[in-house]
């Protein structure tokens, strides 16, 4: 049937079409294996050679073909034009009522057009600011043509450059196109006009005129939150001082901090210790500071706005005018960060404060923002009486004698006295750290000059304490002769408000006379600790720093070398050719004193001799049975089982069975497999192994050694490990014999002999080694001359 376009489904108005004389029927059976059953698959339509692929489940398109008879795709349009769409700018009118200088709106949109479906889509593009509710204007859809062709549906062909389509009641003129659109018409042979120009929108021009700024303002907009954003936490400091220098003032101190993020101003003020002033620093509260200050206004004075008439009588029949150009307003200026720079004085409510000095942070803002290249800050003025030290010590009223002098000071210090704090850090490190010498009592009685004392000072405070040693039938009986206490050194003036000076360690030395507790005293000796402190202390004590002491006695020596040497060694005529050559401790002493008189201490004569003494300490020699018991007691007594890990650690850490380790891996091994000795047997058993030409120890000595099964082994009692097992006696006789070789080469002075000729003492090499009669030696220094000379015979 044939139907009449635009005609309603009426009877006459649907013709017989005469073209067509072939009724088929479907066939809705199909004989499957030889049953009848119903078929619902659909037969493909008969396809010619060189013709159109017809799709059935495609629905039509109202729009006639824009290809040629036979020259279409092959392929369905939903395949051959899947996620193509055309885009078209354009634009429509839309009349505004409310607007008095704008009759109408110029919208600007986008056409999309999708090839698979023939569907049309219009989407208006979001304008910031338009105050209309912009987006999708046409949803995805089909859309008819204008009348009188409103049952056809719109086609790529009512689409184009420079014209206008009617799309539900409103008119589109389309301006443009993308590219991939204006080549996909031009390859289809469908000519794509030039792109025309949208006319102007007059809300836009109309909004434009009256954003614009004036001539006359030129000053671009403050925007508070924006300058928040940008420049917070960010502060400019500056040193600055306020000269208050009246009759009860000063020079005050100031910090400056301008914050960028809202133009405010901070000043606070930095106490000097002991001033008198405390509580806030805030000299200026945070806030706009104005750069004119006229006084404190009075209330009322400053309003908000200005009324020019006001009539009536009470409150409530008022009639005021209310100022609308506000005549009576000032503006006011504020600091701002170009004011503040070095030099500059700001008013701060009729305070002059002068600018010195920037931080770093500062100095390169300025140097960023504004191109200052000098910061070099002023000085601060000063007074005298005004800007005096306060960090001076503080005058005490004079000692009165009631008590110590640290109880005085606790009294005048504090209200609530305390008793004075010893340093804790010194009791820490010097306790149990005493000096001990032998002193003898200088006096007009002659019984008291028979008396012996031993002199106590303690490092870990400083106190004194004297000990007398009782002889029999002297008439004194000894024991303690005066307590432990701190003594001042003599001629001081005791009633005066000065800390007096106390007795230090390097006050004692052997030879010195002290006054102590209105006793004189002459200290004649001192014990083996004490020596040794003073010299491994040289710094602290001058009487035993060796090069000290070598450098007087080479000055005294400079042209009495010869002297000295005959002094010491009557027989000096060849003694450039003599080896090694020994003297006594008195003959030493005897020659430095008679040249050098009351120049050079006893107690430097000391430690010359025990630097250059010929004597030698025996080596701590240990019997292996003994040590080997004494392992074997602590193996058996702690049950340890532990040999075969001990053995599996040395292969670990001695991977190539070397025979022989160093002493520090085989004692960190001992230590490390926890076996029950103490620190003092390790020792003593590392003492006695077995070592190399390296001073290695050889691994299978040491496990042969604590191997308690190969051997019985003897029994003994447990005993102290440090003092009675290899006991270590104290060497007490060094610097009784002096090397005078090593003294002379060490003085690097001509001896000047008179027979010898004028050589060097470096001459000294070969040859024999000789002793003064007065020296009476029985070291082994004494021994080796016994055998040289038998060797010699």
């Amino acid at each position: 049937m044939l139907r009449i376009p635009g005609m309603p489904l009426l009877p006459g108005t649907l013709f017989r079409d005469v073209s067509k004389g072939h009724y088929p029927k479907p066939q809705s059976l199909a004989n499957v294996q030889g049953l009848s059953m119903l078929s619902d698959r659909q037969q493909p339509a008969p396809v010619e050679s060189g013709s159109v692929t017809v799709d059935i489940s495609c629905p039509p398109v109202g729009a006639s073909s824009i290809y040629p008879p036979r020259s279409g795709p092959r392929m369905p349009p939903w395949l051959a034009y899947d996620k193509k769409v055309l885009c078209f700018h354009a634009y429509f009118k839309q009349t505004l009522q409310e607007v008095y200088h704008a009759p109408y709106l110029v919208r600007k949109v986008k056409i999309y057009y999708y090839l698979e479906d023939g569907t049309l889509e219009i989407y208006e593009p979001r304008v910031d600011n338009s105050g209309i509710v912009q987006g999708c204007v046409v949803h995805r859809q089909r859309v008819q043509k204008a009348p009188p062709c409103d049952n056809e549906f719109m086609s790529l062909i009512d689409l184009n450059v420079d014209q206008t389509v009617q799309i539900f009641d409103r008119q589109y003129h389309i301006t443009d196109c993308d590219p991939f659109t204006r080549t996909f018409l031009n390859k289809r042979g469908i000519t794509v006009p030039d792109p025309v120009k949208s006319p102007c929108d007059p809300t836009e021009e109309q909004r434009k005129r009256e954003n614009q700024p004036r001539s006359g303002n030129l000053i671009p907009k403050n925007h508070p939150f924006a300058q928040f954003l940008k420049y917070d936490r960010q502060i400019l400091k500056f040193q600055a001082y306020w000269d208050d220098r009246t009759e009860f003032g000063d020079v005050r101190k100031l910090e400056l901090c301008y914050y960028l993020s809202d133009d405010t101003i901070e000043i606070k003020e930095q106490h000097i210790r002991n001033s008198g002033r405390d509580g806030p620093t805030v000299f200026l509260k945070r806030g706009r500071l104005a750069r004119e200050f006229e006084g404190l206004q009075l209330p009322g004075q400053m309003t908000p706005m200005t009324l020019l008439n006001v009539l009536g009588t009470n409150m409530r029949n008022v009639r005021y005018c209310v100022d609308p150009l506000n005549t009576g307003n000032k503006e006011i200026h504020y600091y701002r960060e170009k004011d503040l720079q070095i030099g500059s004085v700001i008013n701060v409510y009729g305070r002059a404060v002068v600018i010195t000095e920037l931080d770093p942070f500062t100095q390169n803002y300025y140097r960023q923002r504004y191109g200052i290249q000098d910061f070099t800050p002023l000085p601060i003025p000063a007074r005298s009486d005004d800007c005096a030290d306060h960090r001076s010590e503080r005058q005490l009223p004079p000692y009165n004698g009631w008590g110590s002098y640290e109880d005085s000071v606790g009294n005048c210090i504090s209200v609530e006295p305390k008793p004075p704090k010893s340093d804790f850090k010194k009791f820490i490190k010097y306790d149990r750290y005493v000096l001990r010498f032998g002193a003898k009592m200088l006096s007009t009685i002659k019984a008291n000059c028979e008396r012996i004392f031993v002199i106590s000072y303690y490092l870990c405070d400083d106190t004194l304490q004297i000990q007398e040693i009782a002889v029999r039938n002297s008439g004194f009986l000894g024991g303690e002769f005066m307590k432990r206490t701190r003594l001042e050194l003599p001629g001081q003036e005791r009633f005066s408000c000065k800390q007096p000076q106390y007795y230090m360690p390097w006050n004692f030395f052997v030879g010195s006379t002290m006054s102590l507790k209105d006793f004189i005293f002459h200290i004649v000796s001192a014990d083996e600790y004490t020596l040794m402190y003073m010299e491994h202390h040289p710094e602290i004590f001058p009487h035993a720093n060796v090069g000290v002491i070598m450098e007087k006695v080479k000055s005294a020596l400079q042209n009495r070398m010869a002297e000295f040497v005959g002094s010491c060694v009557p027989d000096c005529t060849d003694l450039e050719k003599k080896r090694d050559v020994f003297v006594s401790f008195e003959s030493f002493k005897g020659a430095l004193i008679s040249i050098m008189g009351n120049q050079i201490s006893d107690h430097e004569i000391i430690s010359l001799c025990r630097h250059f003494s010929a004597e030698k300490s025996q080596p701590n020699a240990c019997d292996r049975s003994t040590v080997r018991a004494a392992a074997h007691l602590e193996l058996k007594r702690t049950l340890w089982n532990a040999r075969d890990d001990l053995m599996e650690h040395f292969h670990h850490i001695n991977p190539t069975n070397q025979p022989f380790l160093p002493e520090v891996k085989v004692r960190s091994a001992l230590r490390g497999c926890r076996l029950p000795f103490s620190l003092e047997l390790i020792d003593n058993i590392l003492s006695i192994l077995n070592r190399n030409e390296c001073d290695d120890i050889e691994v299978c000595d040491l496990m042969n050694f604590i191997d308690v099964s190969c051997g019985k082994g003897c029994d003994m009692l447990p005993v102290n490990h440090a003092f009675e097992l290899c006991p270590k006696i104290p060497f007490l006789n060094k610097g009784r014999v002096v090397n005078f070789t090593c003294f002379l080469r060490e003085l690097n002075l001509p001896l000047n002999l008179p027979a010898g000729g004028e050589k060097n003492n470096d001459a000294i090499a070969e040859g024999g080694r000789i002793m003064p009669p007065s020296a009476m030696p029985d070291t082994d220094a004494h021994k080796a001359n016994e055998d040289d000379a038998q060797h010699m015979a």
